[in-house]
């Protein structure tokens, strides 16, 4: 419907502006032959038809410009334009009227417009017209010239069935030409409806799963449905989508690929491949089977034409599918928009599970993480304060026993059970600081480590911890950093307390640039570093690994250096965010 009426506002628009012409040459006749013209007796009727005619026309072309010309109008314009004809042989001289050529323009348009009947009626109209108006006239007229006059007529008779016979050619013509731009606007609003199907179906099974090998397998049987919507053909599709892995190209699913072939792996650099995933659009080759990469798999050499359409984010590459066929001129425009939409659906779900893959390691490295905690928090409530407590009980039933039997120094038993039970208070309340230092969240680091070290050396001064942090040190450390740091140097001041054997614990803090450095250092036995991460995790403590992973969530690394009777120094190094003019 849109292409036909495009063609009868072209058609009414093309007729408007010949209508200016012809009145153009009307008025130069007019001039020319001033005793049929304006220099005629009935000047002042031709000038009027003339600027109504001018008049009228400037109406249907506004019309025509505002959208505004209904089917209807075209009648009304016909019989205006032959009513013009007639007239103006009236007012030139009737049968020798100079201005009959205007007679052809209404049969012209009427031979473009309607059908041969209406082209011959308005023939004989513009005929009947002449001859009447030239009946005033024959008394004065020669019979060569009344002879004349009627092969005029017949002329025109003629010419409206030469032209009502190829207008009608040319309408038929019109017709097909409507008709098969009809239908292709038709198969086109389909593609797109079933495009639009397609895509809703794989989003659809976006939505329902977090599972990306579910959406790519979906997303390769919608383009076999899409294939055998919009480019009908009888051969199966073979279609692989292959993903970055470890710097090249694997497969992760795929249709009607030999088991072989599942096994290739592709570097993405050459071929239909490598321009895809350079120029981020589909790339098509119609000899798949000379392709550098692609004929790597067997199949493809059976193919005679393939796509290759990027599964990218953003600058990022996620990998390529690939879809090919042994018949050539399958993959129209249409189904290559299908293919990039569906690989913006895929592109979406391999986001979400790189997203849902992060936050599950995030979930289990946090529950590690809380594990951990609980078994250090039991092992060293099992090593101190229980191992006290029990003594203490231990020291009251020895007591009650010297009591009961009234021999031994009582003062003195219950004095050493005091100073116990004050030891194991000191020890808890050390121990409970170090869950969760308050003064960390107020005063920052070196404060909190200050503290640290003054409740560890009342619970028990051996080792001697000595720390060492000028003023200011931490002022460009964020909040996170001074807690991660904070827990870092207790599971370092832990081991060397538990296990080195040590005199002495150095806790040491500086700047070094746009760096925070945090060192500790004991002088006690040191160990075989090599040794014992060899087997660390079959050793059932994580010290050294929780370390590890802590220094990770502030971007920091950390070092230890140790060796058998040398002592061990643990330096954690973590960049500032925004080290302030000290940087």
């Amino acid at each position: 419907m849109a292409s036909k009426s495009r063609r009868r506002f072209q058609l009414d628009w093309l007729i408007s502006n010949l209508r200016w012409l012809l009145l153009l040459a009307v008025t130069v006749v007019a001039l020319l032959a001033p005793e049929h013209g304006f220099a005629g007796p009935r000047s002042v009727f031709l000038i009027a038809l003339i600027l109504a005619a001018a008049f009228y026309n400037l109406v249907v072309l506004l019309l025509l410009s505002f959208g505004a010309f209904p089917p209807l109008l075209s009648w009304v314009t016909l019989g205006l334009d032959a009513a013009l004809a007639v007239g103006l042989v009236a007012v030139s001289g009737g049968f020798q009227s100079p201005l009959l050529f205007f007679g052809l323009f209404p049969i012209l348009t009427a031979a473009l417009r309607f059908s041969f009947l209406v082209n011959l009626a308005v023939a004989l109209f513009i005929t009947l017209g002449y001859f009447l108006m030239g009946l005033l006239q024959m008394e004065s007229m020669s019979p060569q010239a009344v002879a004349q006059q009627v092969g005029d007529a017949a002329i025109l008779v003629l010419v409206a069935l030469v032209t009502g016979l190829i207008g009608q050619a040319m309408q038929r013509r019109v017709a097909l030409e409507t008709e098969a731009e009809q239908i292709e606007e038709l198969r086109q609003l389909r593609a797109r409806h079933q495009q639009s199907r397609l895509i809703f179906e794989l989003a659809s099974t976006l939505s329902a799963t977090l599972s990306y090998e579910r959406v790519l397998e979906a997303m390769l049987d919608v383009s076999e449905i899409g294939l055998r919507e919009l480019s009908p053909t009888s051969s199966p599709q073979v279609s692989v989508v292959l993903l970055f892995r470890d710097q090249v190209l694997r497969v992760v699913a795929s249709r009607h690929l030999a088991r072989r072939d599942e096994q290739s792996v592709l570097e993405g650099k050459e071929g239909v491949i490598a321009q895809a995933l350079t120029t981020a659009e589909p790339a098509v080759t119609d000899d798949p089977g000379h392709d550098p990469e692609l004929s790597r798999f067997a199949v493809m050499h059976r193919c005679r034409q393939a796509v290759a359409v990027p599964l990218r984010a953003g600058f990022e590459n996620f990998g390529v599918v690939v879809v090919a066929t042994p018949e050539p001129d399958v993959y129209t425009a249409d189904y290559q928009d299908l293919l990039v939409a569906l690989c913006n659906q895929a592109v979406v779900a391999l986001q979400n599970a790189r997203l849902y893959q992060s936050l599950m390691e995030e979930k289990e490295r946090i529950v590690a993480v809380e594990e951990n905690a609980r078994k250090k928090l039991a092992r060293d409530l099992h090593d101190g304060p229980t191992q006290s407590i029990a003594a203490i009980a231990m020291r009251v039933n020895y007591i009650r026993k010297m009591l009961e039997a009234g021999k031994g120094t009582v003062e003195e038993e219950l004095g050493r059970v005091e100073e116990m039970a004050r030891m194991t208070t000191k020890e808890i309340r050390s121990m409970l600081f170090t869950l969760r230092p308050l003064i960390l969240e107020t005063q920052g680091l070196r404060a909190a480590l200050a503290q640290y070290v003054a409740k560890w050396t009342e619970a028990d001064p051996r080792p001697a911890i000595h720390l060492e942090a000028p003023e200011g040190v931490d002022a460009a450390l964020e909040k996170d950093a001074q807690g991660v740091i904070f827990y870092i140097i207790d599971e370092a001041v832990g081991n060397a307390r538990k296990h080195a054997q040590a005199e002495n614990v150095w806790i040491r803090l500086e700047r070094r640039g746009p760096t925070f450095v945090a060192e500790v250092q004991d002088d006690g036995r040191g160990f075989d570093l090599a040794a014992v991460m060899a087997d660390y995790t079959s050793r059932g403590s994580l010290g050294m690994t929780n370390m590890h992973e802590r220094a990770e969530l502030v971007n920091g690394w950390i070092e230890i250096l140790t060796a058998p009777g040398q002592g061990t120094r643990v330096v954690l190094t973590v960049p500032l965010t925004n080290p302030g003019p000290g940087g």
